[in-house]
């Protein structure tokens, strides 16, 4: 693209006093001077029409709608296009991959973050982690003094302490969140919402990567509070530079169609001429303006422009009765006299001017200073405009894009697919050839005549044929096949030939691109390994990456003027009270740090989420860790949560840490339970045997005992039984001795019995002697008979 530069411009110079600085004039002058640079009729004409136009080029093209006349030049033959019968229509072969690039940015998701970076913010931070910190180094004492006196002298939680500083700066990462942060970022994300961010941002990045730049346009009004725009960059004005961010821009723009009645709402003040003249414009804004011929009669083009320039501020030193030094603002022309007690002092500050023009028309509708300024709060001197504009390839004016590089291969893959149709409609198929006097010499037999239409029938139905090796004369027949097959394959190889230049065409567009097969969802081969597939894809991402961080860099400004703009928001009390509405009430520090919220600076950043590979590496260490005892199921779902890669792995290794030393802890304690069990077991061993040694001891003793009492009680007895026995002896013994003496006594009178009975017997028996002696009898047995 040849860009215009104007170096002869004629904007005003910007050394003039403040107050005619904020002249109309002054303002008609810089709306003149902007128009010049950019509608003045050069070689290649404007130089808005020659941006709109490609812009509007690369857009067809991007959706598959390009003019289709080159390639009816291309394929005519002197013009004369009456033999071809084509569908013209382009085939959309770069819309794939635009889709591929712009929904891959939109899909990438992440969460705002702001952090406080002032004085009062950061030091209330370093505060919180002194306190922390000074709780880690007394902790010992500081549990002594608790279980000792009762006194809890903790900071915070004795039981969440890091046990050292890595621990600490992970706690402060992660668990740490000034109520002032959690404040500005409800009330960014609240705004973005509002303003339906989403779809300013697919806009944008479908332009990132169509177009090669990207535009948002950040503003504040009293009705709507903070506003986010998308900005058509066809449409964008803006002053030379070859900062791919637009750092360095003095002027910026764009122009808006708007009918007479919007003119007269925004506009109260202009009168029913300066309307009818704004009208009026419409015959020179129609020559000079591409596609102005899609709106009506009541539609003017208006150039709405921010303008940077200085002022200076003068204060005036007065020193009153007391010592005191006093600062009153004076204009920029004050100056005091030299004898005068009074000092000056000055300083220069950027400040914006808004101006509103109709393209054609040399009357100014606006120039005002823009009231609501974004101002950095490191650097009040500065001032940001409201648009954010990225262009990742920018060099010497040239805006390059994903499309711009791939156009021309596009334009070859189109005249491919009409030389296929070309050659496909005049592809002819295959015939047959009959040969008539080989027809000629075949009889049938049954009467039927085979002429050519029968024999045709009967390959067509049958592929059989019939036929004669022999003439009707016995020679041989130079037609006996009378029927032969034509191969017509003259077009096979030069459709092969085509479809292989499509696919060269297509491939060169995946060279240029990046966007490999991997990427644009074509069919792998089925040999291809998972992670050469993954690898292609990473590869393909970083093809693409400037386009995904120009997206993340319009992001993440929009959030920082937004952010620098919410102080407008809580002056105003109508924009204050649906800003508090919109915010949850049910966070009530929330609401009480939102009237804080200008008091503060805040550095805005996003946490993105990490990509397939890097979330997949994640997620095989947790699986290692956990696989290994290192870390439980709950503190993986607590890093899975963590969008940050390098911290997510730092809360692994601090959570596998952790449960190391935990694990230690129990194993000591486990060990020492042991050996406290041991111990109890010996103890209890011990005890048991000295219990036993003592049980046995008092057995043996009672069983001496018993044995000495059952011997007692034996002896006893035995002395009883024996003192018995000899009571019983002395009376068997008495009884005895009466028994003697009666028995004595018995025997005396028995021996005095028998003694008289002897002297019976013996005369008894002396007389039966004599008897027997006398009477010859037989003897007699005295024992017997003195027993009987």
């Amino acid at each position: 693209m040849n860009t215009y530069a104007n170096p002869n411009s004629a904007f005003p110079s910007q050394t003039v006093p403040d107050a005619e600085k904020a002249s109309p004039d002054y303002g008609r002058r810089v709306a003149q001077a902007i128009e010049s640079e950019w509608w003045r009729q050069g070689g290649n004409g404007t130089r808005f029409a020659t941006s709109y136009n490609r812009f509007h080029n690369l857009r067809l093209y991007s959706r598959g709608e390009q003019p289709v006349q080159k390639y009816k030049d291309e394929l005519a033959i002197n013009g004369d296009m009456s033999y071809m019968n084509l569908d013209w229509k382009p085939v959309p072969v770069i819309s794939k991959f635009v889709d591929i690039v712009a929904n891959g940015m939109n899909n990438k998701t992440y969460e705002i973050k702001a952090f406080a970076q002032d004085p009062v913010s950061l030091k209330k931070r370093t505060s919180y982690a002194d306190a922390i910190l000074t709780d880690m180094m007394a902790k010992p004492f500081l549990n002594n003094l608790q279980q000792t006196l009762g006194v809890n002298k903790f900071n915070g939680n004795p039981d969440e302490l890091p046990e050292n500083k890595d621990e600490l700066e992970i706690h402060m990462q992660l668990s740490y969140k000034q109520s002032v942060e959690i404040a500005e970022e409800e009330v960014i994300e609240n705004t973005l919402a509002k303003n339906r961010f989403d779809n300013v941002k697919k806009r944008f990045n479908y332009d990132l990567v169509t177009l090669g730049i990207g535009c948002a346009k950040t503003s504040w009004n009293p009705a709507n509070g903070v506003t986010v725009d998308y900005v058509d960059p066809a449409n964008l004005i803006y002053s030379y530079t070859e900062d791919p961010h637009f750092e360095d821009i003095y002027y910026v723009g764009e122009v808006k169609p708007l009918t007479i009645p919007e003119i007269a709402k925004q506009f109260p003040h202009l009168t029913e001429d300066q309307l009818t003249k704004i009208q009026q414009t419409k015959a020179y804004t129609s020559q000079n303006l591409y596609g102005w011929q899609t709106y009506d009669q009541n539609t003017v083009q208006v150039l709405f422009f921010e303008y940077k320039t200085y002022n200076t501020q003068v204060f005036k030193i007065k020193q009153n009765d007391t010592g005191l030094e006093k600062a009153l603002e004076k204009p920029d022309t004050f100056n005091p006299p030299a004898n005068d007690n009074f000092e000056r002092i000055q300083r220069k500050i950027e400040v914006l001017y808004k101006g509103v023009k109709v393209i054609g028309n040399n009357e100014l509708i606006e120039w005002k200073l823009s009231e609501n300024m974004t101002r950095p709060m490191a650097d009040t001197t500065r001032v940001e405009m409201s648009y954010t504009i990225c262009a990742p390839r920018l060099y010497k004016g040239r805006i390059d894009s994903i499309v711009s590089r791939i156009t021309g291969f596009a334009d070859m893959i189109q005249l491919t697919h009409l030389k296929l149709q070309q050659v496909i409609a005049r592809t002819v198929p295959d015939g047959v050839f009959l040969d008539m006097d080989g027809l000629a010499e075949v009889d049938l037999g049954n009467g039927t005549n085979y002429n050519p239409a029968e024999a045709l029938n009967m390959y067509f139905q049958t592929g059989s044929i019939v036929g004669r090796s022999l003439t009707q004369e016995g020679d041989m027949n130079p037609g006996k096949v009378p029927i032969q097959e034509l191969q017509t394959s003259s077009g096979q190889g030069k459709i092969q030939s085509l479809i292989a230049t499509y696919q060269y065409y297509l491939q060169m567009i995946r060279d240029v691109t990046g966007l490999n097969e991997a990427r644009d969802g074509s069919m792998p081969e089925k040999d291809t390994l998972v992670g050469l597939q993954k690898m292609a894809v990473n590869a393909s991402n970083t093809a693409t990456r400037h386009v995904m961080q120009a997206s993340l860099w319009l992001t993440v400004r929009t959030c920082e003027n937004i952010s620098l703009k919410v102080a407008d928001s809580l002056k105003n009390p109508l924009t204050l009270n649906s800003l508090k509405s919109s915010i949850s009430t049910y966070n009530v520090a929330t609401l009480s740090e939102i009237q804080n919220l200008p008091l503060h600076d805040f550095g805005i950043y996003l946490e993105l989420e990490p990509e397939e590979e890097e979330k997949a590496m994640l997620e095989q260490n947790i699986q290692m860790a956990i696989q290994q005892g290192g870390i439980d199921l709950e503190d993986a779902i607590d890093i899975r949560r963590i969008k940050n890669l390098k911290l997510a792995n730092d809360v692994l290794k601090q959570k596998r840490k952790q449960k190391q030393k935990m694990m230690n802890e129990q194993q000591m304690q486990v060990a020492q339970a042991q050996e406290q069990a041991k111990a109890a077991a010996d103890q209890a061993r011990a005890e048991a045997e000295m219990q036993k040694q003592q049980a046995l001891t008092a057995a043996n003793v009672q069983y001496e005992q018993a044995k000495a009492q059952m011997e007692l009680q034996k002896i006893q007895q035995q002395a009883e039984i024996k003192r018995k026995e000899m009571e019983i002896q002395h009376m068997y013994d008495m009884e005895l001795k009466q028994l003697e003496v009666e028995a004595m006594k018995q025997k005396e009178q028995l021996i005095e019995d028998r003694k008289d009975k002897r002297i019976k017997l013996e005369g008894t028996q002396q007389s039966e002697m004599i008897d027997q002696r006398n009477n010859d009898l037989l003897p007699i047995d005295f024992e017997n008979k003195q027993s009987m």
